[in-house]
């Protein structure tokens, strides 16, 4: 369909190239992300000011990684992030990762001196006031001012603050016990699904649910992330609008399971559900949590 490549493709490579091997589709991603770094690079223009942002990315096999994001103003006057590139570390000294950061920057010739700010996590080797690499930059460019991110220390101090309550504790070490045994097993995640389907045809049928854009999805439990506390809000809400299909479905596996010890495991769970601790707590944190929520969303904001 294009003339310049039919020219030099087609007559000049046998006719059953396909350039589906490993090794031809990385070189042509790789000439993908050449083509959109400097992109990138042009945007930021010659002696643009930038900051970096940066973050721990590990790949399917568990690969230690570093996620490169760049931030500046662009020509329009806007604020722009773009992510830059993804750099395998193997291992995360500081020294190591500023050597790694400035290899990139220095490759599409974005110098360290135009660096004007820095945002990373607050663990020790980023945030280090003496050897942290937000330390080791600032030696070199002292107006490369470190940034933790503000949603991200909330999210911290919600972990840390909610672990010391014990009824909080106990309801998030439950829910994931209901969310471990819903999800075991596909046949189970699926039945709960048709069950929330009839759930939410039996209510259109008798007008006790709105039809509104976007209403009634059948959706899925989700389970709440180690650190980031906005997911523990979805995990929430997700149990609410699926609390009675999760109910039926742990009463049919408690009834009808193929073992004894699938049936005693669901009733247990299912009575655990029911309590009065599990129920208080999830209404609880699902009034106290819109309100964290909402200052996560403000937080990470552009603005």
């Amino acid at each position: 369909m294009n003339v310049n490549i039919e020219k030099i493709v087609l007559q000049n490579t046998p006719l059953n190239a396909q350039y589906i091997s490993n090794k031809t589709q990385k070189e042509i991603l790789s000439i993908y992300s050449t083509k959109v770094r400097k992109r990138i690079r042009d945007e930021i223009g010659e002696d643009g000011k930038f900051c970096i942002l940066v973050d721990e990315a590990l790949d399917d096999s568990k690969k230690e990684q570093m996620a490169i994001i760049i931030r500046f103003v662009g020509c329009d006057g806007h604020i722009q992030e773009r992510f830059f590139d993804i750099v395998s570390v193997h291992d995360t000294n500081s020294s190591t990762l500023k050597s790694d950061i400035c290899k990139v920057l220095g490759k599409h010739n974005l110098l360290v001196s135009n660096m004007c700010g820095q945002g990373y996590d607050g663990a020790s080797n980023m945030r280090g006031e003496w050897s942290g690499l937000q330390a080791l930059f600032l030696n070199d460019c002292p107006y490369a001012y470190y940034i933790h991110c503000f949603a991200h220390r909330l999210q911290l101090a919600l972990n840390g603050a909610a672990k010391e309550v014990g009824l909080v504790w106990r309801f998030f070490s439950m829910l994931n016990n209901i969310l471990n045994f819903v999800s075991a097993f596909a046949k189970r995640h699926s039945k709960l699904k048709l069950t929330r389907q009839a759930e939410i045809e039996e209510l259109l049928a008798t007008g006790r649910l709105g039809t509104d854009k976007g209403a009634n999805q059948i959706r899925c439990l989700q389970r709440p992330g180690s650190t980031h506390w906005g997911s523990h809000f979805n995990s929430i809400r997700s149990l609410i609008d699926l609390f009675g299909a999760t109910k039926t479905l742990l009463t049919d596996i408690s009834h009808n399971g193929p073992t004894s010890q699938f049936r005693g495991e669901a009733e247990g769970i299912k009575i655990s559900m029911l309590s009065f601790d599990f129920v208080f707590a999830l209404k609880l944190l699902d009034k106290t949590m819109r309100f964290t929520d909402f200052l996560c969303q403000e937080l990470q904001r552009k603005s």
